[in-house]
């Protein structure tokens, strides 16, 4: 049933092409409607980060560098003795508008909504940041923003070529067995739109959200999904495997 709501002129709506309004059971008759096609679309998202589990693996046999807080470290040191890690290459270099204040206004948009990484750690999973800044302009910009619990290092060679994006923007997952690393995934363009959030962020790594009713691979580590969801102050986030 359709309810007659003939806009004033002096509404804020006025002039916009907007829906019927209608009453309440019509209402929800038409989001019943949509939520078949929002769970299709839920159940044709996880069909896609199992397939993305089972990506071939890329061996990395470059010792790559980079600056960091603490001097010089590998990208193996960037796991943080955890067994993944989601790396994402934030545009922040001279030629940048508002450098050397401010990076790309997209990646840095991306860093706003970049959660705590205290539950992707429980996780067995690490994430950084690289950028060409030097490390004074990237802490001067944390500070500011409000991005201190980003790890984030200075490149100094090729990575970022190398991984697909030697300018602009993108992010990366790998995987580590002892001191071998792997790159499993990769992403750019508005493929970063949806990252931030720990489900998305394990969503293209090789293992996954971990969690039992994932279509995973045979011996894949797995646990009851609330496991790692608790408050970040009682989780453990230290070193893993």
């Amino acid at each position: 049933m359709e309810v007659s709501a003939d806009k004033d002129r002096n509404s804020e709506l006025a002039g916009l092409d907007t829906p019927p309004v209608v009453a309440l059971e019509a209402w929800e008759a038409a989001r019943e409607r949509l939520l078949v096609k929002e769970k299709a679309l839920t159940k044709a998202r996880d069909a896609l980060a199992a397939e993305r589990r089972r990506m071939p693996w890329l061996r990395i046999d470059k010792d790559y560098a980079f600056d960091g807080p603490r001097g010089r470290v590998r990208l193996l040191d960037l796991f943080e003795g955890r067994r993944q890690l989601v790396v994402y290459r934030f545009f922040f270099e001279p030629g940048v508008d508002g450098w050397p204040d401010r990076g790309c206004i997209g990646c840095s948009k991306i860093a706003d909504q970049v959660d705590h990484p205290a539950h992707l750690n429980a996780r067995d999973t690490s994430l950084a940041f690289v950028s060409r800044a030097p490390q004074e302009a990237i802490e001067r910009m944390k500070a500011r923003m409000g991005w201190g619990y980003i790890p984030w290092y200075t490149l100094i060679d090729a990575f970022d070529a190398d991984m697909g994006v030697d300018e602009w923007h993108g992010t990366n997952a790998f995987i580590r067995d002892g001191d071998t690393v792997f790159r499993t995934y990769f992403l750019n363009g508005r493929g970063d739109e949806q990252m931030g959030n720990h489900w998305n962020y394990l969503d293209i790594t090789a293992l996954g959200r971990q969690e039992q009713w994932e279509d995973s691979p045979k011996g894949y580590p797995q646990t009851e999904p609330y496991e790692w969801w608790p408050w970040r102050d009682t989780l453990e986030t230290g070193s893993g495997s």
